[in-house]
């Protein structure tokens, strides 16, 4: 018996010293209170182990938690299921702090009762990193496929750089939805600025001539160096004759003023 107690007691001070933060509740007592509190808790939240034992850890919650993270919380301690969610809490002082919060049910055959374990980490720094990461693909993305109007109905899209088939499918939607937003009747596809480019680029190039046909926008591709029209007659089977060229955007605009002073003076 000693033994047990011993090992019970070294356990604790075990538990008491991690880093994450772990809690026992009872779901036998009212609102599922907490009866075990590790430092690693207090350390986290700020909370003293007076102020968490006998309270449901909901007060951990505030004005900008998620309710569907607080659902599926409710829904798996109801069915006594394991659960491991990120969910936003808040510290004592009011400070908020990304949880990645595990709860495991825990069967106790001795006392023939449930009890829940839950193992808190604060991982805020690692969400802040993730959303900066994010919001700088976004603003890669906003870079690197910039659709710049020219004339009313008329914008040019510059491609730079190395192009694979991986960019291609990532930028597709943005020009795409661009084009529609920006109601523009014709894309010019400006290749002068790219080093090289694979057979899957050759064939997105015509997914969105042919998208954009359907949505009633032209594609014209210009600016095509004979190192790239060699490669893409190459990849291509069906040759580029069936996509509009010219040869560079300074060319077509020269082109379209003259159209249109030729119309005017009809």
């Amino acid at each position: 018996m000693k033994a047990i107690i011993e090992q019970a007691e070294l356990l604790v001070e075990i538990l008491d010293y991690t880093r994450v933060g772990i809690l026992v509740t009872d779901p036998d007592l009212p609102d599922n209170e907490i009866i075990y509190v590790s430092k690693g808790f207090t350390s986290m939240t700020g909370y003293t182990v007076e102020e968490t034992l006998k309270t449901n850890c909901r007060f951990l919650q505030g004005k900008d938690t998620d309710p569907e993270s607080v659902q599926l919380l409710r829904e798996a301690i109801s069915n006594r299921q394991s659960i491991t969610i990120e969910i936003l809490n808040y510290k004592k002082n009011g400070q908020p702090f990304w949880n990645e919060l595990t709860i495991d049910p825990v069967y106790l055959k001795k006392e023939k009762k449930h009890y829940f374990v839950g193992i808190q980490k604060d991982i805020t720094d690692q969400k802040l990193t993730e959303n900066e990461y994010k919001q700088s693909l976004e603003r890669l993305r906003s870079i690197s496929t910039p659709i710049v109007p020219l004339l009313d109905g008329l914008a040019v899209l510059p491609l730079i750089g190395q192009l694979d088939g991986e960019r291609f499918t990532e930028m597709f939607s943005q020009i795409t939805s661009e084009t529609v937003n920006k109601k523009i009747e014709t894309l010019v596809l400006d290749v002068s600025g790219l080093q090289t480019f694979d057979d899957e680029v050759v064939d997105g190039i015509y997914s969105l001539r042919d998208v954009l046909t359907l949505i009633g926008t032209d594609l014209i591709v210009c600016g095509m160096r004979p190192d790239l029209a060699m490669k893409s007659i190459q990849l291509d089977r069906a040759g580029l004759r069936s996509i509009k060229t010219a040869s560079s955007v300074k060319h077509l605009l020269s082109e379209l003023d003259f159209s249109t002073k030729g119309d005017s003076e009809k």
